[in-house]
């Protein structure tokens, strides 16, 4: 193993996580609702911002495996994920030209920058099994979700510095200093990306080929995946159980600070809650990947999904920011433990030789299930105007996915995924 090619690898969370906590979590909600969509009702912003999360999932669900296909057989996950990077980064950059009433088209930036972000993503979970060794990658898997949480945090730390006090960092007003934000966003995400475009290497030489032959080399290992998957139904039975519980801490994720925002809690608080996630994030990751090598992947897993229920049930209970702060501590605990310990058993039950192909079938039936979630929150605050009842409909994720989970042998998945 390579502690360079390693640092170089992990050093791509520090880079697109700026993404995750401020543009998809933190600050771009809060703006969506109160600058973008501010010529339309509360409820209706709301709804229109889970369902510009469900067509991103969509989009990214129909693109991905072929993708991930196209790339195990161009041998090009590198450079398919350079790619997407970039699409990532220009989407930050357009977002600094919207304003007020401008939802639609900060729906559609967010969109390409979920392509961007989530596509990138297929690419780089699959690079873990050619920088990490079998019995290391829960560990190495966490500390990159570590190192994400670290250089998601710094920047929204910043950022936070940006937006509170505007005035005495030099902004004509807050509007122009959130445009800032994003342009930080795009800058943070490119600069730090670059070590892994210059360290982890494509294996082996590219085969040349025409762009049709990869097209349809995708479509054609993406229904042979569909086929066989049933030749491993140890690892079918996880997907079934990671589409549930991943739905529900996706949506989390994305509707935390508008669902926060609805009920009256500032954005000040909001914000400053969804940093101390990040921070309390960086051990409690490390500590669960630990965890998982002493106890086992599973039962680690499950026990950062039974504190997922607890949340759920306790948000829709919280009235002021203090309760906020409470849970947003409480989900730093497990956020990135259960992702990164999830990632990591995808990994040991894919089949061997066949990565990018099976974490682009991850990806696909991942964004599917997970634009079910925000729609299901969308729909839900739509139809009955209140964000309470849509948070705890996020519970009925958690429940099946913890107990399709308790059918899963993961001893006799990682001998079909051998065999």
């Amino acid at each position: 193993m390579n502690r360079k090619i390693v640092r170089s690898w992990m050093m791509y969370d520090w880079a697109n996580s700026a993404f995750a906590t401020t543009m998809m979590a933190a600050v771009l909600p809060i703006y969506y609702l109160t600058v973008a969509a501010s010529n339309l009702p509360e409820h209706l912003a709301t709804s229109y911002w889970g369902f510009t999360q469900t067509i991103a999932m969509i989009i990214v669900a129909v693109i991905s495996p072929i993708l991930g296909a196209i790339a195990d057989s161009s041998r090009s996950k590198v450079r398919f994920l350079r790619v997407f990077a970039y699409m990532g980064v220009l989407a930050c950059l357009l977002m600094a030209f919207t304003g007020n009433g401008t939802y639609l088209f900060v729906s559609v930036c967010y969109i390409l920058g979920v392509i961007g972000f989530s596509g990138g993503n297929t690419f780089y979970d699959s690079i873990l099994t050619d920088v990490a060794p079998l019995d290391q990658r829960d560990e190495i898997s966490a500390k990159g979700y570590m190192f994400g949480y670290i250089g998601g945090g710094v920047l929204l730390a910043v950022n936070i510095v940006m937006l509170e006090m505007w005035d005495k960092v030099g902004f004509p007003n807050k509007l122009v200093a959130t445009q800032a934000v994003f342009v930080t966003v795009a800058l943070w995400w490119f600069l730090f990306s670059l070590p892994i475009f210059r360290h982890v290497k494509d294996k082996g030489a590219e085969r040349k080929q025409p762009v049709s032959f990869y097209a349809k080399e995708g479509f054609r290992r993406v229904f042979t995946t569909f086929r066989h998957i049933r030749q491993y139904p140890e690892l079918l039975k996880y997907l079934v159980a990671f589409w549930f519980f991943n739905d529900g801490i996706s949506t989390i994720i994305s509707m935390a600070t508008i669902y926060g925002k609805t009920i009256g809690i500032g954005t000040s608080h909001l914000i400053i809650a969804l940093l101390i996630t990040q921070f309390v994030g960086i051990p409690f990751t490390f500590l669960f990947g630990k965890m998982a090598s002493k106890i086992g992947s599973k039962r680690a897993l499950y026990m950062s999904l039974c504190i997922y229920v607890l949340v759920v049930f306790l948000g829709y209970f919280m009235t002021n920011a203090l309760h906020f702060y409470v849970l947003a501590f409480v989900v730093g605990m497990v956020q990135g433990g259960s992702q990164s310990i999830a990632r990591s058993i995808y990994s040991k039950l894919v089949p061997a030789g066949r990565t990018s192909e099976f974490f682009g079938f991850l990806s696909l039936s991942d964004k599917v299930s997970a634009s079910l979630g925000p729609a299901l929150f969308g729909l839900v605050t739509l139809l009955t105007g209140s964000a309470r009842l849509a948070i705890l409909s996020l519970l009925v994720f958690f429940i099946v996915g913890i107990i399709m989970l308790t059918r899963v042998n993961l001893v006799k998945g990682l001998n079909e995924a051998k065999a």
